[in-house]
């Protein structure tokens, strides 16, 4: 799925979902492998491939939800 990972003013991680309108902060990062699992708030899981620190946000990014 598509969605739009970014920076908030606090310097916390934010993804917003557009095809649910839900944008939630990130409570928790994984470093898995070939990228990085974020947990959102809600409680979802998505696992970013190919995901660094050095990547330039914000930006649209493919992500698996698990």
């Amino acid at each position: 799925m598509k969605v739009i990972l970014s920076r908030e003013d606090a310097g916390n991680l934010s993804v917003y979902v557009p095809k649910k309108d839900l944008e939630e902060a990130v409570v928790n990062e994984t470093i898995e492998g070939d990228g990085k699992i974020l947990t959102l708030a809600n409680g979802w899981e998505l696992k970013f491939p190919n995901l660094n620190d050095d990547t330039k946000l914000p930006q649209t990014l493919d992500a698996k939800r698990l």
